[in-house]
Formats: structure tokens, sequence, C-alpha cells
């Protein structure tokens, strides 16, 4: 694995911009974002560090609001898919670069079951539950603490709700580097076993957001074996198979565009990408996951991460009804997601790492998102 990256990190070089960006440059105001939703108060918050490089987040969702970050002219764009105000948030698809748990991804039949006893969840992906239900924590307001550039949200989600069984903590702490990373660390307790899988689920576009498709973006990703789905309900078989030469692999760099629209069934099934892939790396281990390169603003996205999958979605079911932040419309396959993840329907294949987190635990999970140019 140290070789891979090495491999990846010799076609990196830094770049430092004296651009800044005000925040009365941003789209969109601090009073854009406060609001009162089931009696708490939502907010902006924003980081910055030495480079430049602005990160804005709201405690609507625990949400990456913006990353604003230079291209090889040294010119800041916000690479992250969003909205201009908690408004637009709630009207729209709140997954926007929220915090989606207790379970993210799909659940088989919307159910799982703990020592004999059946859970059920809402249904709102076929016969799926998706990113446990329509609303779940990424419509609920949490609370917050800053120190700088380190923003700890917090979240305390009752036994039952959304049918996860539990009482659940929840803190999530978002940490702007002067490396230009931006470090997500997850954890969670609960007094009764639950399945959990936490993500963040930003859309990128390195070109910026609003700037058009995504399809001649550049991907790496540090997998031989993905887990198959053998229909457009998209749920796991169970098998862990090998897709290296096959359009699924990314083991070297590939563009995302040339083979998105071939006949490999998967590809048919997910209208384009849409798949779990399982990370070369050992348990536990935080280990380079993936790169995404723009050729044509230079903008370069590695993802480290401890989970030992990672969900490549390229947007397929953008539709064009959601205006973001630059009053363009998001339309299929401007935006990708590279979510760091454990695989989908855990909690019903055996086969997988378990997702299963018992009184007495804690679920402790870092992802990091470092861009460069290149």
């Amino acid at each position: 694995m140290k070789k891979l990256y090495l491999i990846y990190l010799i076609l990196l070089s830094a770049a430092c911009s004296n651009n800044s960006l005000k925040k009365s440059d941003l789209p969109y105001s601090k009073a854009d974002f406060e609001s009162v939703i089931e009696g708490k108060s939502t907010h902006l918050f924003t980081m910055k560090n030495k480079n430049g490089m602005m990160v804005t987040l709201t405690n609507y969702g625990a949400k990456i609001v913006s990353i604003y970050t230079p291209d090889k002219e040294g010119h800041l764009a916000d690479v992250v898919l969003g909205f201009s105000s908690i408004k637009d948030y709630q009207e729209n698809s709140a997954s926007h670069g929220a915090v989606v748990g207790p379970f993210a991804n799909r659940i088989a039949k919307a159910s799982f079951t703990i020592e004999g006893e059946t859970y059920n969840f809402p249904v709102n992906n076929g016969e799926a539950c998706l990113h446990s239900g329509p609303d779940s924590w990424y419509r609920k307001v949490w609370d917050y603490e800053v120190d700088g550039n380190v923003i700890v949200f917090s979240l305390r989600s009752p036994d039952g709700e959304f049918g996860f069984p539990g009482n659940k903590k929840v803190q999530v702490t978002y940490s702007l580097t002067d490396y230009d990373e931006l470090k997500i660390d997850y954890e969670v307790t609960t007094d009764k076993a639950c399945h959990f899988n936490l993500t963040n689920h930003s859309y990128f576009n390195l070109r910026g957001e609003g700037s058009g498709d995504i399809l001649d973006h550049i991907v790496v990703i540090n997998a031989n074996k993905a887990t198959p789905v053998a229909s457009s309900d998209m749920i796991p078989t169970g098998e862990i198979i090998d897709i290296r030469g096959t359009d699924l692999d990314f083991t070297i760099p590939q563009v995302i565009g040339d083979r998105i629209d071939n006949a490999h069934p998967m590809l048919q099934y997910g209208i384009g990408y849409d798949f779990n892939y399982v990370i070369n790396k050992n348990e536990g281990e935080l280990a380079f996951a993936a790169v995404a390169y723009d050729p044509q603003s230079g903008r370069y996205m590695e993802v480290f991460t401890t989970e030992p999958g990672i969900q490549f979605y390229t947007g397929n079911h953008l539709n064009g009804s959601a205006i973001g932040k630059a009053g363009k419309a998001y339309t299929k396959r401007t935006g990708f997601c590279l979510e760091t993840q454990h695989f989908p329907d855990t909690p019903n294949q055996p086969n997988f790492p378990s997702t299963l987190l018992k009184p007495g635990e804690t679920l402790n999970s870092t992802t990091i998102y470092k861009f460069s140019v290149k």
C-alpha cells in the first residue's frame, strides 16, 4: 500500500496561494443560516487556514456547506455542491455535505435483527432504507463547540429514533489544518446494541460547484475488490469480488466519463458508478483510499480513512430540480461522492466487516480530505 501511495504522491506538487477570500465574497451570509428548527438554533461557521483555504459548516445536519481551495493559478473556488441558506437545505436534498447516520447507504428490506429482535426502518429506496430514511441525522440540529479551526458537533439520538435501538451519543469533529486537510473524526456510543455506519455525503466538483459535469475528472481508488450488486435495487449480494481489469477498476488513473455508460451490468444497474469499493488496507489503519484530479483547474483531492470501504457515486440521480450556491441547477453527474464507510447492508451480510456496536464500546472513525494542485 505504501508503494502505491508513493506512486501517486510523485504526481503531486504543492502550491501556495496569496489570494484570500473574504466572508463578504461568499454567495450567502451568516444570516442566511440563522433559523430555529424544532426549538434549536442553526448557524454558519467558518474555518480558514494560513494558505487561504476556507471551509464553512452548519450545525443543521453537521454539514459541509463550502470548501474554497485554489486552482493551479491560485484562484479560489467552492468545490462542494450545496445551498445558500437553511431554507434551501430544508426544501432540497438535505444529504448534501451532511453527516449521515445512524446507518449510511442501504439496508435491505429496511430491517435488521439483533439477538432475535427485528428492527424496522423507513422505506425510501425501493424496498430498502437508504441513509437511515428521509429525515435521519442530516435533518437534525446539532449542538456545537468552536475552538479556532476545530468545530465539534454533537447529538443525542434517543432509543427508537428512525427505528434504531439505543440511546446514542454522537460526536463529529471537523478540523482544518495548515496542510490543507479537512479532517473528520467520528465518535459514537450507545446503551443498546445497534449497527452504525457513519459517513459524510459531500458532492465534489473540483472545477467548482455549478461549473458543469465531472466526467473529465480523473480518479484513482485504492481497491482491488468491490461488493457487487445484482439488480437496480443496489443491494450487495454478499460477495466480495476482484474487479481489476473491469470497467469498475480504478487502481490506475481513469477518466470518470470514459467507461461510465458501458454495458457492464453494474454500471447499467447504477446508471453510472454507485458502488462500494473494498480499500486495500489493514483493519482500522488510517490509509490512502482514493484521489480525484481535475485537469482543467489542477485541483487534486486525496482521501484517507480508517474505514474499510468507500462508496464512489457519480451523481447519477441529480436531476436539475435543485439550484446550487452559484445559481446553477445540479443536473446529472455535476458532482461525485467519495463516501468513506463500512459496506452497504452489512447488518444482513455476515461476510462483511461488522458494524455492530455494543454498550460499553466506542465507535471511532477518521477520514481526511486533503487538497492541493498538480
